[in-house]
Order: structure tokens, then sequence, then C-alpha cells
């Protein structure tokens, strides 16, 4: 499994510090044990994904499993399925 303190690709944060606070992300990639890429497909659109300091996030125990099979098969994430993603487990 991908993880570093804690967090994994396809995990629920949300922002604790910045513009963005209390907003709700889904980790897409993991720079290294300080940073991580987030989007939400909405604020933070997919192709312009946040780097967060992994201390200014609340992480949450869900990981979507489907955005964590995509992106380690390769395949195409869309704005539209993490969108949908955050709508399903209840946190939009």
């Amino acid at each position: 499994m991908n993880t570093i303190h804690e967090v994994s690709i396809g995990q629920i944060v949300k922002s604790k510090a910045g513009r963005d606070q209390d907003r709700l992300f889904i980790v897409i990639d993991i720079i290294d044990d300080q940073y991580v890429l987030v989007s939400d497909g909405d604020l933070r659109k997919i192709d312009k994904a946040k780097k967060k300091k992994m201390k200014h996030l609340a992480k949450y125990n869900i990981i979507s499993e489907e955005v964590k099979s995509r992106i380690e098969k390769g395949e195409k994430i869309t704005n539209l399925l993490l969108r949908r993603e955050l709508e399903k487990l209840g946190l939009r």
C-alpha cells in the first residue's frame, strides 16, 4: 500500500488551514513525506490539483476504492468522478 503517515491515494481528507479551510478533498498523489496532491473536482480540478502539507490536513478513515484503483491502473480520473465519489460517500 502506498502510504506515508497513514495517508494513501484515494483517501478523503479535510483542509485545516488556508483559503480552502474545511473543504473535503481526495488524495490523488503522494509527493513526499510532507506533501500530497489533493483535488475535489470542483474548486480544485484534477488538472490543477492542490499541493498541500499533510500537517494541514485532517485525515478520514475513508478511502475511495474507485479512485484508488483507477490511479493505480493508470486510468483517467475525471472531475465528475471525484465529485460523485464525495457525494456517494455522503460528504457533500
